[in-house]
């Protein structure tokens, strides 16, 4: 069987330049002439294996970081931005990967483009948006999202700040009774207290209440985050000042998401979350009553162990609402997530909430050839009081069926057998035989014929742009 070539050009120089060396000493130090590193560097050369073997050897580089990452999801989201209608002839997938492979920040300056565009498009579309807008700043919610996207969801300062953290005491003491303590050295008061917000602080009074209504797991949640808000602020700051966002709306919002990692890393710690997972073969209903959690805070968590070093499996985590919007997606695998609209009706996550309080099992496949074992279910909060709405979501966690006999959930599925053809969105799926498809692929001729009825009242051809 050949073995496929490693081309990560962008990533040989991302290294290079935060070592601060030139390309000169760089190919000294890794054993090769200067116009061969230059080479790989452009993506002319693949990266040799004694270059691999250097780069863990003399920087001490996690190798499998140089055949992971942007690459494939910059390529899924351009391929989804251009088959917005504007563009009348998108370019071949081959320049879109070369682009995500050489040029890869000039690759996201499109994106960022075309998420301007598309937004001031919307807010032209509607009066009550539109009226006295002049600006085309990027939303400050989908920044946040596509800065954690980026980063395989994983933020090793503060991870490894909340593993610290959690272990202020001792090992053996419940996180709760250190932020009890933290709290008491600050001199602010907890209470429970029948209120609306799930937390409020009022910094001047000195006062911390959380909500009566709340679950245990997430008053736990809420005071961690206040917990991170109060002793790890310089770390959260500098964070958002090297992810410099563009708006302060965008570096408010991703603050409180950075807070929010914090408490979930110091309630799961890195390490004995990662040793439990495998251990338990990543149950999460059994990691749930370890940890004291809820099942959404752990399939999330289980998401986020990309440690360098430390890799736990690659999962993908999304949450949807009943109208199959995502919430919230996160992957550190090759599966992608659609940039606007739903995700694709196949998905077992939308199934979920046809079956609450049970777990439902996918094997799927990915119009690129890559199969998964997908895990759904419900997880619907309750407002706590009668009266009071209930928010329904699903969540989706999965991940390669490569690292299936790691779960749990494989166990007596046919790992061999039929495997559920899904997609990114209906308008990048180039799938002619979908049963359903709720728009055309913009990227392929439609053939009309009015003799003939179909499921769908046209025919793709698969092999005609």
């Amino acid at each position: 069987m050949a073995t496929q070539k490693l081309y990560a050009g962008a990533k040989l120089r991302e290294l290079r330049g935060r070592l601060r060396l030139t390309q000169k000493i760089f190919a000294q130090k890794l054993g090769v002439s200067l116009p061969y590193l230059n080479q790989m560097e452009n993506n002319h050369r693949p990266i040799s294996a004694s270059v691999v073997l250097g780069l863990a050897q003399e920087f001490g580089q996690d190798v499998t970081e140089l055949s992971t990452g942007d690459s494939e999801r910059i390529v899924t989201d351009m391929r989804e931005a251009l088959a917005d209608p504007v563009f009348t002839a998108p370019p071949p997938l081959s320049d879109l990967r070369l682009a995500a492979s050489n040029a890869p920040g000039l690759a996201r300056a499109f994106l960022d483009l075309h998420r301007a565009y598309r937004q001031s498009h919307e807010r032209l579309a509607s009066l009550d948006e539109a009226l006295g807008r002049t600006d085309s700043a990027p939303s400050p919610w989908e920044e946040v999202r596509d800065f954690f996207h980026y980063c395989d969801n994983y933020i090793d300062a503060v991870d490894k700040a909340a593993e610290r953290y959690a272990t202020l005491k001792g090992p053996d003491i419940p996180i709760e009774n250190t932020a009890l303590a933290t709290l008491e050295s600050l001199n602010i008061d907890l209470t429970l207290s029948n209120i609306s917000e799930l937390r409020r602080f009022d910094p001047k009074a000195k006062q911390l209440a959380l909500s009566s209504r709340a679950t245990g797991a997430t008053r736990r949640f809420q005071l961690l985050h206040q917990v991170a808000l109060l002793t790890q602020n310089d770390l959260l700051e500098a964070t958002l000042d090297l992810a410099q966002f563009q708006s302060p709306a965008a570096r408010s919002i991703a603050k409180i998401g950075l807070a929010n990692y914090f408490a979930g890393a110091a309630i799961m710690p890195y390490t004995a979350f990662l040793r439990a997972a495998g251990q338990e073969r990543h149950d999460l209903e059994r990691l749930s009553d370890l940890f004291d959690s809820s099942i959404e805070q752990v399939a999330h968590r289980l998401s986020t162990l990309q440690r360098p070093g430390a890799k736990g499996v690659p999962f993908f985590f999304v949450r949807v609402d009943q109208a199959g919007t995502v919430t919230k997606r996160h992957s550190a695998t090759r599966f992608q997530f659609a940039r606007f609209g739903g995700a694709c009706p196949l998905w077992n996550v939308h199934q979920a909430f046809e079956t609450p309080g049970r777990f439902l099992r996918q094997l799927a496949e990915t119009p690129d050839g890559v199969r998964y074992v997908c895990l759904a279910r419900d997880v619907s909060k309750s407002g706590g009081a009668f009266g009071a709405p209930v928010r329904r979501y699903a969540i989706g966690l999965g991940c390669e069926i490569g690292h299936a006999e790691q779960l749990v959930y494989a166990d007596g599925l046919d790992l061999k057998g039929r495997f559920e053809p899904i997609g990114i969105s209906c308008r990048i799926c180039e799938r002619s035989d979908c049963h359903q498809r709720s728009v055309p692929p913009l990227e392929k001729r439609l053939s009309v014929n009015p003799d003939a009825r179909g499921v769908v009242p046209y025919g793709i051809d698969p092999d005609l742009p």
